[in-house]
């Protein structure tokens, strides 16, 4: 069975990180999603360096949590997606709608 864990840490600003470890699936998007929403954060920075793949309905669960956000002037931002993810989001243009950074700490920069 896939699990995600998702270990939360504050960051600057009111900002918080949710690194996330294991793949984002349709077995594993309900952790990731009740995870968002309970979160109060202005910005939700969610750290993939432990995410080896994403899914069709990972990707949802991530454009689900985008629009949550911005109805809350919340944003939830993606930091160190590795190729495939990144190939995924670049795939189906959703780079438009996420902000991406390399790094969690270019995340943390950019968002202070």
């Amino acid at each position: 069975m896939e699990n995600m864990q998702i270990v939360t840490s504050n960051g600057t600003r009111n900002s918080k990180i949710l690194t996330l470890r294991g793949p984002l699936s349709i077995r594993t998007v309900f952790t990731l999603q009740d995870t968002i929403r309970a979160e109060t954060a202005d910005n939700v920075i969610l750290d993939f360096s432990g995410v080896p793949f994403i899914d069709s309905a990972g990707l949802g669960a991530l454009v689900g949590a985008h629009v949550s956000a911005k109805k809350g002037n919340r944003q939830v931002v993606l930091a160190a997606l590795n190729e495939q993810a990144r190939a995924l989001i670049d795939m189906t243009n959703l780079g438009k709608l996420f902000r991406i950074f390399s790094t969690v700490q270019e995340a943390e920069a950019a968002l202070a």
